[in-house]
C-alpha cells in the first residue's frame, strides 16, 4: 500500500480504501455495449463488471490511478499523500470531484457512493481489512472490484488492473509507455556508475521511540524506481513478513554501522518539499552514521518523491532521482 509502509502508523494506513481494480479478464472490447459484461478475477471474488463504465466510483490507490488514465470518475476519496506528485491537470479534476470517502476505511461515505450512483466501484484494501468495509452495502448500489497491495514494487500491475477495470488501458498504457521510455534515456545515462554501486537505503518510517531504523531493500518504496535507472541495493531482510515486510526491515539504531557497512552509497528518503522527516533526521544526528564509510567518502543522496504508485507520479520521483544522482557523474 503506498501500500502503507509497515511500523507505528501502518495499523492506520492499513486501512486505507486504496490500491483498487480488478485482476481483468482481459480489455474491454472497442464498441463495447452499454449492458455488455465481463467477469472480473478480484480479492472479493470473480465478480460481473460493465465492458465499458460509464460512472465509476474509486478510492484510495485509485484515485491517483485513474485520474491520470482518465477514467470516467464521479466520485473519489481523499487521497492527501499523492497531492504532492499530482500534475496539475490532475489536481485540478481531484478537487472537482465529489469525495466520497476519507483516508481510511473508517470514513467510507455509503450514502455519498450511492448518491453518486456508479455503475463500477472500484476500492482495494488488504485482505484482512475488506472486513472493515461494508462490502454488501457497496455491492447494493454498483459491482465492486477489490485487490489489496503486496509488495510495493507490485504498483505497476496493481495501477494497471484498476485502469482495466474501469476500461481506461489506453491512457493508461500511454502513460507507462512514457515512463519507460524516461527511465531507459535515465538508464543509460547512469550506465557507468549506477551498476556497479552497492546502494543501501534508509527510509522514512522508522521508531524513534523504539531506537530503530527502516532499511528498505530493493522493491520497497525507495528503492524500486532507483531500480529503473539501475540502482541496485544490496542484502534482504532477515525474516520475511509478508507485503512490505519481504523487501524492509526495523534494525535498532545500535545496528546501523552493520547493516550499512558495505555500501558504497546511501539514499535516503525525504519529504516532498525536501525536508528530513523525523525517523530519518534520528539517523542522520547519530554519531554512527557519520562513521558510516559512504558517509564520509559523501556519497549520500536524498530522493524525493518515494511513494510514487502511478506511472505519471514515478515520472516525478525519477527526475528527482536524476537530481539527487547527478553528482556521481561529475568529473
Amino acid at each position: 500500500m503506498p501500500i502503507p509502509r509497515i511500523t507505528g502508523i501502518a495499523s492506520a494506513l492499513v486501512l486505507t480504501i486504496g490500491l483498487a481494480a480488478g485482476c481483468g479478464s482481459g480489455d474491454a472490447e472497442p464498441g463495447a455495449g452499454a449492458g455488455d459484461t465481463r467477469v472480473f478475477a478480484a480479492d472479493n471474488g470473480q465478480i460481473t463488471i460493465p465492458v465499458a463504465p460509464k460512472r465509476v466510483v474509486a478510492t484510495g490507490y485509485a484515485v491517483p490511478a485513474l485520474l491520470e488514465a482518465d477514467a470516467p470518475l464521479v466520485g473519489i476519496s481523499s487521497w492527501q499523500r499523492g497531492l504532492p506528485m499530482m500534475t496539475a491537470e490532475d489536481r485540478a479534476k481531484y478537487d472537482e470531484l465529489n469525495k466520497v470517502a476519507g483516508e481510511s476505511a473508517a470514513e467510507t461515505n455509503y450514502e455519498a457512493i450511492a448518491q453518486a450512483e456508479p455503475d463500477l466501484i472500484v476500492i482495494g484494501v488488504p485482505k484482512p481489512v475488506l472486513a472493515d468495509i461494508d462490502l454488501k452495502r457497496l455491492e447494493a448500489v454498483a459491482p465492486v472490484v477489490a485487490i489489496g497491495p503486496s509488495l510495493p514494487s507490485a504498483w505497476r500491475d496493481l495501477s494497471r488492473k484498476q485502469a482495466d477495470a474501469a476500461g481506461a488501458l489506453a491512457t493508461f498504457d500511454a502513460n507507462r509507455d512514457a515512463y519507460q521510455a524516461k527511465t531507459k534515456e535515465l538508464a543509460t545515462k547512469y550506465a557507468s556508475v549506477l551498476p556497479g554501486l552497492k546502494l543501501a537505503h534508509l527510509g522514512a518510517y522508522g521508531e524513534v521511540a523504539n531506537g530503530n531504523f527502516q532499511r528498505e531493500f530493493n522493491g520497497s518504496w525507495g528503492t524500486n524506481i532507483a531500480q529503473d535507472l539501475g540502482a541496485n541495493y544490496y542484502g534482504q531482510v532477515k525474516v520475511k513478513g509478508g507485503g512490505s515486510k519481504d523487501v524492509s526491515e526495523y534494525p535498532s539504531i545500535e545496528e546501523l554501522p552493520a547493516a550499512f557497512a558495505e555500501a558504497d552509497a546511501i539514499t535516503y528518503s525525504v519529504a516532498a518539499d525536501g525536508s528530513v522527516p523525523k525517523p530519518v533526521q534520528y539517523v542522520l544526528d547519530s554519531p554512527l552514521w557519520k562513521e558510516l564509510p559512504a558517509v564520509k567518502a559523501g556519497k549520500v543522496f536524498a530522493l524525493r518523491y518515494t511513494e510514487a504508485a502511478t506511472y505519471r507520479s514515478a515520472m516525478t520521483t525519477a527526475d528527482a532521482i536524476d537530481r539527487a544522482f547527478a553528482p556521481l557523474l561529475a568529473p
